[in-house]
């Protein structure tokens, strides 16, 4: 059951409720998403639609097309190969560096965040689990010392996130994801073995687009 939240801004409820709709598949990819009918739904006006519509476009969940209006995005097959492969460069380089100086704080993040993960799967919480999801890589990223990587890898998480929303069966049984690919990783960042965190972490992306892209081309 999706537990209330609490808005600071009609912005902020726009785009919450805006992405809970698209999470849950209540909308389709390519589908129009004029400014007008969403504000009259949410009882606000078209300005917090706009800034929501524009957050989102940020996530690559939304396209603003001038002139045209908003729709939900709908990626190719390319699109999401092209994503991934920026992806696991930036995250190798970010588990390399991570493995050789990660402390206690951002293990106790990993752990947290796996706590948290398996939880997400079992009760079939499809944004409570992208959300627990990209806090691992976030902390892998962070435990890199680099912020300026640190940085790269969440804006690309954000987009690779939307495919998953799009495409992933995460609501079908047989198709239900699992932890291990991340307890292999934290084991391996705990050991400091910086080649074994890197192949770990290449093999856990490449699952990942290899399943996606099975998806979009049927």
């Amino acid at each position: 059951m999706r537990e209330p939240r609490l808005y600071t801004t009609s912005a902020d409820y726009a785009y919450q409720e805006l992405r809970h709709r698209i999470i849950t598949k209540q909308l389709k990819p390519g589908q129009r998403l004029p400014e007008v009918n969403i504000a009259v739904q949410m009882g606000v006006s078209r300005t917090p639609v706009r800034e929501a519509l524009r957050r989102l476009a940020s996530e690559g969940l939304v396209i603003i097309i001038p002139n045209s209006g908003a729709r939900l995005a709908a990626p190719t097959v390319r699109e999401i190969e092209d994503t991934f492969l920026v992806r696991e460069q930036l995250e190798c380089l970010a588990i390399r560096l991570a493995s050789e100086r990660i402390g206690d704080r951002h293990l106790r993040r990993l752990e947290e965040a796996l706590v948290e993960e398996a939880r997400a799967i079992e009760e079939r919480d499809l944004e409570t689990y992208l959300e627990v999801n990209e806090a691992f890589h976030k902390a892998v990223a962070d435990a890199s010392g680099n912020r300026v990587l640190a940085e790269y890898v969440e804006n690309i998480l954000a987009r690779t996130n939307a495919y998953v929303v799009f495409y992933d069966p995460f609501y079908q049984n047989e198709t239900t994801p699992t932890v291990d690919s991340h307890k292999e990783i934290l084991v391996a960042l705990r050991a400091h073995d910086s080649e074994k965190s890197v192949r770990l972490m290449k093999r856990h992306l490449k699952e990942s687009i290899s399943g996606l892209s099975r998806i979009v081309e049927d």
